[in-house]
């Protein structure tokens, strides 16, 4: 098996296993997991949103301060439990602190920033004073990729080092469309954007970007399919999200664990973008109209109904509380494979069963 996987080269960055584990915010994958799965051999992914409310620092006024540099100590201890392997973290375009988001991975060292929930066309800027760093944008369609290039290039001269492809068919979370009806358009499944992609890269940008597929990956015989399409990695979230070295709590990792396919559901988010969540009491309500929102403490969004107009519900406070396991007022995010998990597995285990 290990013979004839794609070489995945990010940047300066080339990991044993052309593997990287999502990013979960809220902290469901911390320095822990994000550690655990680059000491394995591929990337470990710290998602940088919410990291302050896990800081005894933060005192409900200063949580862009804090969350700066909590994500700092975060990819420092992540880099330590690694061991030195390749460690990248997510920061969503959508948030209101994103410049202070960058510039904590950067001053933590971080090697990989992985960026969507929006087009990251100013990552090139944030990120002049740190070269080293690869930079990847997440993308749905060939279109984005395109307007990304001609951006990055007429204004900064560089490329992207890869794009992630993620296909709202299947991926967990926040996925990357603004309309309902294009969850389910085969238009942007991997299978039709990902042979478009590398064919664009390869005929009209004509450099080395390796394309990674993200959504519904499970196992082997799915990153095998990933790899026909032409892409030279994948991307897998959920399966370790309920691993040992999850930084969620038990109650969380439950959650994913005793779910079945049908618990799963797709809301609109106050981000203003369809998101995939378990159906929790709490979901429940807010599909029938009747729930109500803890209040917002941050400020975190550039976009958010809750804050502008008091529709739908604080986010951040909903992920807090499903990060600490609390099924009755938690928003459980997840992708459309939650149901195969049974058990709490190692990031050990998940690497023997894909790479054997």
């Amino acid at each position: 098996m290990a013979n004839s996987l794609p070489v995945l080269s990010i940047g300066k960055h080339t990991p044993k296993y052309p593997l990287i584990q999502g990013g979960m915010g809220v902290r469901i994958s911390g320095p822990n997991l994000a550690g655990a799965v680059a000491g394995a051999g591929g990337i470990g992914t710290i998602a940088s949103v919410g990291l302050a409310v896990g800081s005894d620092a933060f005192d409900g006024r200063n949580y862009f301060e804090v969350n700066q540099v909590v994500l700092k100590e975060n990819v420092e201890r992540a880099k330590k439990i690694s061991g030195g392997g390749v460690i990248a973290v997510n920061v969503m375009v959508a948030l209101t602190d994103y410049g202070l988001h960058i510039r904590g991975a950067c001053e933590g060292g971080v090697d990989i920033i992985i960026s969507g929930a929006g087009l990251p066309l100013r990552l090139p800027e944030l990120t002049k004073n740190f070269p080293d760093v690869a930079l990847v944008p997440i993308v749905s369609s060939t279109k984005a990729a395109n307007l990304i290039v001609r951006r990055w290039e007429k204004l900064y001269g560089r490329l992207p080092d890869a794009f992630v492809v993620e296909t709202p068919l299947y991926a967990g979370g926040h996925l990357g469309v603004t309309r309902m009806e294009q969850v389910t358009d085969e238009a942007l499944s991997l299978e039709t954007v990902i042979p478009e992609l590398v064919r664009y890269i390869e005929d009209e940008v004509r450099a080395d970007i390796p394309v990674i597929g993200a959504g519904g990956i499970w196992g082997r015989s799915d990153m095998e399919k990933v790899f026909a399409l032409g892409a030279r990695g994948v991307q897998m979230g959920t399966r370790f999200a309920a691993t040992v070295e999850g930084d969620a709590s038990i109650g969380f990792k439950q959650a994913l664990i005793d779910a079945t396919e049908s618990d799963v559901v797709i809301i609109k988010s106050p981000v203003g973008i369809p998101g995939r969540a378990l159906r929790s009491p709490f979901v429940q309500r807010y599909l029938d109209g009747t729930a109500e929102s803890k209040p917002c403490f941050a400020n975190c969004l550039s976009h958010c109904s809750y804050r502008t107009d008091k529709q739908a519900f604080c986010i951040a406070q909903a992920l807090v509380d499903a990060y600490r396991g609390n099924w009755e007022d938690g928003l459980f995010f997840c992708g459309s494979n939650v149901g195969r998990i049974e058990k709490m597995e190692t990031v050990e285990e998940i690497f023997g069963e894909m790479f054997g």
